[in-house]
């Protein structure tokens, strides 16, 4: 204690005192911290140091957290509150630790910070948002940040782009083991280091994974429209009294061309001209960057995977032939189905099978489709097939509205909903005739507005979150 006396000392010796204390057990510690706190403040008369100095040597960098409650009151400034999506009430926030994952650029930020806006003062110091990719981790580790907020009474501690933070889920193991009372909401775009991460804190946390825009929320962006959503099995139910509903409200087809094409990510709203470069941008950053360093593909191979895509993004919706595709893109049988599951993993590409609880690591999928239609239009080098379409549509909607989606086999339709609905995705002449013998099956039309018996139209199927 005697060199809290010695300014000269203190200058001087800085980095062999804080050394002092990594072997000591962490109760010690605080006990040791909580007692030099009461000489310095019984010495401060004696000797001219800064309290903040003080405090950052034993743990308590104030101005630092300052600058992070600074930039808290930034983000939560700028975050606009007109729209709130509806994905928010699906989660539970008052679990101790959650998890939002979710593509990149679905809005997983604005919504942490929607919730903290809405439900916070905005002076509130127990509540704090930040990013792991900000100069504070670059010094600083996640276990620093949560011991320190906690000794500040911090409570509800929310970090963006978590995965980018490299160890996070070793040491979000540690704070949640240390701050019973702390509630810690992460969120991370890279699906593949969220996944290995999740491993583990498999018994702690709640993880929810956002979508994109459904087409009920394009419209309410878009045109304003504000459309109540509906289950699945209302609308297999009643479809006509509920396509009666926003046909009242508007001509669904008029928009509809445009969600398929532009409407399934939010940031097409802040810059509609460069949507498809910016989309680009991201399917690149997640095959040059994502994969080859979480994945342990070749930086020579990166190439081979956006070929990979653009030939999906070119086939027609028939069961797929791994040896063609594999003949196409130059890479081999083992290759390409590895190739595609970490794909799927990345939420690029979606892979459909017969029966998912039979499928193992590398079975050849029945059918591939890109993860929604704008990314086929993002990256087909021509205009795609409309019935590839109109397919990745309908089961991008349903697995994001939390359904198990299927291939229903050659003969049987199209997709197998939850195991026993079978629907036919095709246009307005589309009939009924692959789903002969099937008790509970349904068409999902193009190009019409109202239902018709059993064929539905197929946009209705973007109301379903």
């Amino acid at each position: 204690m005697i060199i809290l006396l010695s300014p000269h000392f203190y200058r001087q010796k800085v980095l062999e005192f804080k050394l002092l204390f990594v072997f000591l057990q962490p109760k010690v510690v605080n006990r040791v911290l909580h007692i030099m706190a009461n000489i310095v403040n019984y010495v401060l008369h004696i000797v001219p140091m800064d309290v903040n100095c003080f405090l950052r040597i034993v743990g308590f960098d104030i101005g630092i957290m300052d600058r992070l409650f600074e930039r808290h009151d930034i983000y939560l400034s700028e975050v606009p509150m007109d729209y709130i999506r509806d994905f928010m009430h699906r989660i539970h926030w008052d679990s101790r630790l959650i998890i939002v994952k979710g593509p990149k650029g679905v809005g997983k930020s604005t919504l942490l910070l929607q919730y903290i806006k809405k439900n916070f003062e905005a002076d509130d110091r127990h509540v704090l948002y930040c990013s792991a990719d900000t100069n504070y981790f670059a010094t600083h580790t996640i276990v620093d940040l949560a011991d320190t907020f906690v000794k500040r009474g911090g409570q509800w501690l929310f970090i963006d782009e978590v995965h980018k933070y490299e160890g996070w889920s070793r040491e979000m193991k540690e704070v949640y083991d240390l701050y019973p009372k702390l509630h810690i909401v992460l969120s991370g775009s890279s699906l593949i280091q969220i996944n290995d991460g999740q491993a583990d804190l498999s018994r702690r946390m709640l993880h929810y994974e956002m979508p994109g825009l459904s087409f009920r929320e394009f419209l309410k962006l878009d045109v304003g429209l504000d459309i109540e959503s509906i289950t699945l099995d209302v609308l297999l139910e009643s479809p006509n009294k509920f396509c009666s509903h926003v046909r009242s409200l508007c001509h669904p087809l008029e928009h509809f061309s445009r969600y398929l094409k532009y409407g399934y990510y939010p940031f097409y709203f802040e810059s509609k001209r460069s949507y498809y470069n910016h989309l680009e941008d991201v399917v690149n950053y997640i095959v040059d960057v994502e994969l080859t360093k979480h994945r342990s593909i070749d930086v020579g191979n990166t190439r081979s995977l956006k070929a990979l895509l653009q030939v999906i993004s070119q086939m027609t919706p028939y069961e797929v032939d791994i040896a063609k595709l594999s003949k196409a893109t130059g890479i081999s049988r083992p290759s390409t189905l590895k190739y595609l599951t970490h794909m799927e993993e990345a939420s690029l590409i979606r892979r459909l099978f017969t029966d998912l609880k039979r499928v193992t690591d590398l079975q050849k999928p029945d059918k591939i489709y890109l993860d929604n239609s704008n990314l086929l239009y993002a990256l087909c080098p021509q205009q795609p097939e409309i019935g590839t379409v109109r397919e990745s549509f309908f089961a991008n909607q349903l697995a994001s509205a939390g359904h198990t989606v299927e291939y229903a086999g050659y003969k049987s339709g199209d997709f197998r909903i939850d195991a026993g609905t079978m629907i036919e995705v095709g246009g307005e002449d589309k009939g009924f005739s692959q789903l002969e013998g099937q008790g509970h099956a349904f068409v999902a039309a193009d190009d019409i507005e109202f239902a018709s018996m059993r064929k539905i139209p197929l946009w209705a199927f973007g109301f379903l979150y």
